[in-house]
């Protein structure tokens, strides 16, 4: 707990990834992808309980002996790509409360896609939550500004065109406001957010700026990155 709040930590690896299949149980050095996610956890005390959410009866065997709970199975409703954060969230939410006879206060929701997250980020992504008075949160990385919306282009038919008209009028990067990403290394919300509010990004929202490297595994190309960082990390260790 922190701050007496009772804290469900999610895990959802569903099964059916196109760009790599199972992408969330891909051995990296050895070791699947969601232990990762699941060796952070039990470096986070102040988690009250840690379930994956999966309609895989293999990633569910991968979790299980990485020490991870799956006490339910996600039902095909929720399997496809296009089924939103917040219905997979709120399934699992009532979920936990029916098995375990209790309410959370906040649920945490950890992809697996984001190995590199410690447990002192997820700390602060909590503290940030209950301390402010907010009601969602979640961590960024700063967009490089050659990457800032503004000069984003669309190329369809053959022609050209600014995806925002006003990326017109920018002359140099200093006319450019910093803009955030979301790296997927944590979201917390509360309670009434999901439930009350329907929605993962509440009316009072805060966020919190992770500068540390950071990999969003959606590609192959993501894996050799992390590949690289975590070979890097052990030489320098």
């Amino acid at each position: 707990m922190i701050a007496e709040k009772r804290i469900l930590a999610v895990v959802p690896a569903r099964g059916g990834s196109k760009g790599v299949p199972l992408k969330n149980i891909r051995p990296v050095h050895g070791t699947p992808l969601i232990a990762f996610t699941a060796r952070t956890l039990r470096e986070c005390p102040f988690v009250d309980r840690s379930v994956v959410s999966t309609d895989s009866p293999e990633i569910a065997r991968v979790a299980k002996e990485s020490g991870l709970d799956v006490p339910f199975s996600r039902p095909e409703t929720l399997s496809g790509d296009r089924i939103a954060d917040w219905d997979v969230l709120v399934h699992a939410l009532k979920e936990m409360e029916k098995i375990d006879a209790c309410k959370y206060d906040v649920v945490l929701m950890l992809q697996p896609t984001s190995p590199l997250r410690t447990p002192g980020q997820i700390a602060l992504v909590l503290e940030t939550l209950l301390s402010g008075g907010l009601d969602s949160v979640w961590t960024l990385s700063e967009t490089d500004v050659k990457y800032h919306p503004l000069k984003q282009l669309t190329w369809s038919d053959g022609r050209l065109d600014y995806f925002d008209p006003r990326g017109r009028g920018v002359i140099a990067r200093q006319q450019l406001e910093k803009t955030y990403r979301r790296n997927g290394v944590a979201y917390a919300m509360t309670r009434t957010c999901l439930l009350e509010q329907g929605k993962i990004m509440g009316d009072k929202a805060g966020a919190v700026l992770i500068r540390e490297p950071v990999v969003n595994i959606d590609t192959l190309e993501d894996f050799a990155r992390l590949e690289t960082l975590l070979a890097d990390s052990e030489v320098k260790a």
